[in-house]
This record gives structure tokens, sequence and C-alpha cells, in this order.
């Protein structure tokens, strides 16, 4: 039978890649975006294919995921597996100081802690049965602090809101996972390390002589977390966060 995954922010950096998998997987997948635009041009990149549905969604709203649900089931979609990979940058702000305005603290966390969470229990509650894994996007920075050496004028580069909501979203992909273990819902997390692409070359360098494996990571390294915590062969891990860095957070 065709799994069908949902992923949020499917127009991203690394949404763009699980959508494209997937794909190639041949499984049904969806993806959320907030740029219509976006979500045509890959629709169109991907060669328009048969098995791939986009919804423009921005998920901050207290009424869209509701919304969102009952459209991808009016449409006759259940939904086996969750990706919950949406983010927005323009909660990653810091002030003259370096220091974090209470509406981006609060946005920030609605968007990693809160949005994930209603998205989960809004499949759970509706469609138990049919779901099987629930994933996180989280990061390093979830399990260690910034390291200043890194940045160039820290902390403004570094966000705090960043790593504090990445951490909540660890414990919350463990009480997920307790609670929804009755109807056999899996449920992890994966921390990625820093992934080439967004940066430019003396940050490469700085972040190759923090790393054990002295690199960041390639594109293609992301997909393999997530292809194996949403495949049978990962029938016994649940609760858990996958730590894809690199050996980042072994110092």
């Amino acid at each position: 039978m065709r799994q069908t995954i949902l992923i949020t922010g499917g127009t991203g950096k690394f949404g763009r890649a699980f959508v494209q998998h997937f794909v190639k997987c041949d499984w049904m997948v969806l993806f959320t975006s907030t740029c219509e635009k976006r979500a045509q041009e890959l629709i169109k990149e991907l060669n328009q294919p048969e098995n791939l549905i986009y919804f423009v969604a921005d998920l901050i709203p207290i009424d869209t995921i509701p919304r969102l649900a009952a459209e991808i089931h009016s449409e006759g979609y259940r939904i086996n597996h969750l990706v919950n990979n949406a983010r927005s940058l323009t909660s990653l702000r810091t002030n003259d100081l370096g220091q974090t305005d209470r509406d981006d603290f609060l946005n920030e966390y609605l968007m990693d802690v809160v949005i994930p969470y209603e998205l989960a229990f809004a499949f759970y509650n509706t469609q138990a049965d049919e779901l099987l894994t629930i994933t996180n996007i989280g990061s390093q920075y979830g399990l260690v602090a910034a390291n200043p050496h890194l940045y160039t004028d820290y902390p403004k580069q570094s966000p705090i809101q960043y790593g504090v909501a990445k951490a909540a979203l660890n414990h919350l992909t463990k009480e997920l996972a307790v609670r929804m273990a009755d109807k056999q819902v899996r449920v992890n997390c994966i921390a990625y390390g820093g992934v080439e692409g967004r940066v430019d070359d003396a940050f490469k360098a700085r972040y190759a002589n923090l790393s054990p494996t002295r690199r960041m990571l390639k594109d293609t390294e992301v997909i393999s977390p997530l292809d194996f915590l949403v495949r049978e062969n990962s029938s016994a891990v649940t609760g858990q966060t996958l730590v894809a860095d690199g050996g980042w957070t072994l110092w």
C-alpha cells in the first residue's frame, strides 16, 4: 500500500530534499508552504508528479491547523507519516545587545513546539489507526549551547530562542511518544548539524575546526535519518532524538 507523508515547510532547504526523496520513493507526498509561487516551482521542478500535492498555509494563526487537517481529509488523504519541518526566520532576531525580545521568543517557541504539538494531535485525534510516525526536525543546538567561536558577531548571530525551542522540541518528542504509544504511533526527532549551502567559506572553515569530522553536513546527508525513522526497520525506535551532526555534540 502506498504510504502518505505530510511534510510541513516543504519548500525550505530541508523540506525540498525530503519532498524530492519521498516522491522518488513513490509515496503520496503532501507538503505545506507559505508561498504558492515556491510550491508551484517545486512541483514544476519535479516534473509535476501525480503523487505530489501542496497546501498553502501559514501555520501560526490559531485556526490554521484544524482547517488544514480538515482540508486534507476532505480531499481523501489519510496521513501515515507527519514531518514537522516548518520554520520561520522572522523570529530569529536579536536586539542590539544580542538579546531577544519577548515576541520573537514566543513566536519561535510557537513554531518549534506548539505547532508540532497541535499538528500531531490534529491527526492523532482523527485518524490514529492510520498514523504511523511523527518526526520532528530539530537541531544540534537543542542538545548543546551554541559555540561562540563559530561566529564573528556572537551572540547576535546566534539567537538564544532557537536552541531553547529546539531543546523543548526534544522533550515534546518524548512526551508524545509516551502518550501515543497505545495506538502504536512512533514519535522521534532528528538533531541535525550545520548543513552546507547558506554560509561563506570562512564560516565553513570555522565550523570544520570545531567539529570532529572537520566539515559541515552535505545536502545529501539529511535524507537518511528521516528515511530510517519512517520505515518499518525502525519499529522499535520511539521517543528518541537521532543525532546527525557529524560529531558536533561529542565535545
